[in-house]
């Protein structure tokens, strides 16, 4: 498994490898849908997560702790409040660089 303490989360991983074998089976592909979609989690909303992995992995090499701030609570499952203690920032911080994160991802 490609997990490793400190990296990308494991969650992100199996859900990134699980929507690229459903992708891969249906002929259409996945649904592309927007990020502010697809940080409703729970919802049962089809998710690329394929790109959106790219566009993270993309994200991370110019930034990693904006990648991080997408990361904790979309594929780690942490509330922003645990997102911003993980990453030892406040929570208004964390806002703050969610939406320019958030604005990153939507323009790549």
């Amino acid at each position: 498994m490609r997990c490793l303490a400190g990296e990308t989360p494991c969650m992100r991983h199996i859900l990134v490898d699980h929507a690229g074998a459903n992708a891969r089976q249906k002929r259409g592909g996945a649904e592309k849908v927007s990020l502010d979609e697809a940080i409703m989690v729970g919802e049962e909303t089809s998710l690329d997560l394929i790109d959106l992995d790219e566009a993270l992995q993309r994200l991370a090499a110019n930034d990693p702790r904006k990648s991080q701030v997408i990361e904790l609570p979309f594929f780690g499952g942490l509330t922003y409040e645990e997102s911003a203690a993980a990453l030892n920032i406040s929570e208004a911080t964390l806002h703050r660089e969610l939406k320019m994160a958030k604005a990153w991802l939507h323009r790549s």
